[in-house]
């Protein structure tokens, strides 16, 4: 199926950016890649939510996500509302309003992924509301610093005790997520579909290791040292879990 093809090209194109990346071989030609990637990471999103929730569905949890993130960009980029001031400095391909389409989907691969880490966890609607906007905060703890300090993918127009990146930033992350999951929680219960909540919680856990790998060559040790446990502690929790219901 074209879905399986999908996700071995992610997997694919995923290790030839981890070696590109690390290495600062990356050419100057080749930086669409990166739209290709978040695009790619997004649309597995999207899948992820048509397999849980049947296509109609799906595709309309997924224009949700879309909306609400963009917009939220767009009110931070614009007028420095729920994540603080920043501008975009590196070409992520198409923009709407100034924000990048591709961000949409980076969106789609968090909240897809908080919510099948969610499903495997199965806690009451207030902890999994919370639990979901803590997941997508704790992969912006590595993401932000490489993507600022070491990549300048975006520049940041305020300062914060981590990395200079506003504090705010953070709540904005678990704001948008935390809001979203209680849009999730007006739907039905979802069918469980083991094999793409394995692949999008796989994919969750690449990324962040991507991010860990390139901090750890700029030497952001704090950045390194807080996303290895809180995101330990998210995997080993699945882990547990899914042992348990087998």
């Amino acid at each position: 199926m074209w879905e399986n093809i999908l996700f071995r090209f992610f997997l694919i194109w995923y290790t030839c950016g981890v070696i590109l990346l690390s290495f600062n071989v990356l050419p100057p030609w080749l930086e669409w890649a990166n739209t290709v990637f978040l695009i790619t990471a997004g649309t597995l999103g999207i899948i992820y939510f048509c397999k849980c929730y049947g296509h109609k569905q799906g595709l309309f949890i997924s224009m949700v996500v879309f909306v609400v993130s963009m917009t939220s960009e767009y009110l931070g980029t614009t007028y420095g509302w729920i994540f603080g001031k920043y501008i975009y400095n590196a070409d992520f391909g198409i923009k709407l309003f100034d924000v990048p389409i591709t961000i949409g989907f980076a969106w789609l691969l968090v909240m897809s992924s908080s919510h099948a880490f969610l499903q495997t966890f199965q806690l009451p609607p207030v902890l999994s509301v919370i639990y979901g906007g803590l997941i997508a905060v704790v992969m912006d703890l590595i993401i932000d610093p490489v993507a600022y300090v070491v990549k300048s993918y975006w520049i940041w127009q305020e300062s914060g005790p981590y990395y200079n990146i506003p504090t705010q930033n953070f709540f904005g992350w678990f704001f948008v997520a935390a809001t979203l999951h209680i849009f999730l929680l007006f739907y039905q219960k979802p069918k469980q579909n083991h094999t793409w909540a394995k692949r999008i919680i796989l994919v969750y856990v690449l990324i962040i290791s991507m991010f860990l790998l390139l901090a750890l060559l700029a030497k952001l040790y704090l950045a390194v040292f807080v996303t290895l446990i809180s995101s330990g502690i998210i995997v080993f929790h699945y882990y547990k879990k899914r042992s348990v219901s087998v």
